[in-house]
């Protein structure tokens, strides 16, 4: 194999809850080395996130799960920035490093010259990353935004949920992961731009601006015909019938992706007639006569236990699937061959992970490195600035 991606690059991560984070635990798994820059005394703030708490030695904890499940791979630099020994820290690391990751309110770090400016000034290579709410610039650039907050402004929240029921936000953080993942791709970007240039720049990155990209196939609809898309719970606005069934024992989710597909699926329901209905020829014609379709299917598929169905439409080549609790996901094949949990030491204590979900053929990614306890690197990290002793 041929190492790590981004062995030998430095990030420094001035950033604490999930988008910033989550973009540093990327780039850590990537071989990247990242330093954790925490509040000497409390750290980053989902250390205390819990319940629930990864069991330590002695009957003590080594902090809340959410914590682990963003900062594998890091180290973990106990820095006061608030004051000189520790801007000057920062500063240190900063002229040997390759990027760094921030998610203070627009503004929030000129007032410890740690700003883009500033650092900037010091590295030129570098690429510095900026994670807020609404971006830089505009109207809404001093507010501050969280994940829940982004998906009622942006969107989400008014398609997801029965369409009689009323906005759901979606079940994980969505805005803040897909953030951190955009980040990524931005501050790769940015260093491949390097390698002409010689130069570094700022990356602005807005949870806003996310939530907005992701809207898809709903935001084109609109913009294409004026319209505003509809919440449909499991269904699709599109394509007809791809959505979730109750089964006789369960649920299930059938993903009619065409034409013939549809037709086979009828044929396993034992509704061959269905698919010589003209009314239901074609995917237009399904969602056009929806109202009448699928209760149809529904009754039918009401009657016949889920794994009978999921065995017929598998063996007549009909997406389908089941709706697994996050349990049998991870008890799933599927996810066990290809490694998607991780199982990592801490000092003797088992820590929990979930691998980056990146494979290459010739290069490896670090994920053996557990989540660091705060400030557990300081000393090394620290030790070859020339820095005064109240740094930390």
């Amino acid at each position: 194999m041929a190492g790590a991606p981004h062995e030998g690059l430095r990030v420094i991560e001035l950033a604490r809850i999930l988008a910033g984070p989550w973009a540093g635990q990327i780039l850590a798994d990537l071989g990247a080395d990242v330093i954790k820059i925490e509040k000497p005394g409390a750290g980053d703030d989902t250390r205390s996130w819990g319940p629930p708490f990864l069991p330590g030695p002695d009957g003590g904890t080594l902090g809340a799960a959410y914590f682990h499940g963003c900062n594998r791979g890091k180290r973990s630099v106990a820095v006061d920035i608030a004051t000189p020994a520790g801007q000057a820290a920062i500063r240190d690391l900063v002229r040997g490093a390759d990027v760094l990751i921030e998610n203070f309110k627009v503004g929030g770090l000129a007032r410890y010259g740690l700003d883009y400016q500033s650092l900037s000034a010091l590295n030129p290579r570098l690429v510095y990353c900026s994670i807020t709410g609404f971006g830089q610039d505009g109207p809404y650039a001093r507010r501050a935004g969280y994940d829940l907050m982004i998906q009622g402004l942006g969107g989400i929240m008014d398609l997801t949920g029965e369409a009689d029921g009323p906005p759901q936000r979606v079940g994980i953080p969505l805005v803040d992961l897909f953030t951190g993942v955009y980040a990524v791709v931005a501050i790769q970007a940015a260093l491949a731009e390097r390698e002409k240039s010689g130069l570094g720049q700022h990356v602005d990155m807005a949870l806003l601006d996310t939530q907005v990209a992701i809207l898809g196939n709903h935001s084109i609809a609109y913009l294409a015909t004026g319209n505003t898309p509809r919440r449909y719970g499991n269904a699709h606005p599109s394509i007809v019938p791809y959505q979730s069934f109750a089964c006789a024992d369960g649920h299930l989710i059938l993903a009619v992706g065409n034409d013939g597909q549809f037709r086979k699926a009828a044929a396993v329901l034992g509704l061959a007639g269905l698919g010589t209905d003209p009314r239901f020829a074609t995917n237009e014609d399904r969602v056009r006569h929806r109202e009448t379709l699928i209760p149809l299917m529904a009754a039918r598929m009401a009657e016949i236990p889920r794994d009978t169905l999921l065995a017929g439409f598998e063996a007549a080549g009909v997406p389908a699937g089941p709706i697994n609790t996050v349990a049998q996901v991870f008890a799933d094949p599927q996810v066990r061959h290809r490694g998607m949990q991780l199982e990592l030491d801490s000092g003797g204590m088992p820590v929990p992970g979930v691998r980056t979900p990146i494979r290459l053929s010739r290069s490896d990614l670090v994920l053996d490195r557990p989540s660091p306890s705060l400030g557990q690197h300081t000393e090394e990290v620290l030790a070859g600035l020339a820095l005064p002793p109240d740094a930390n």
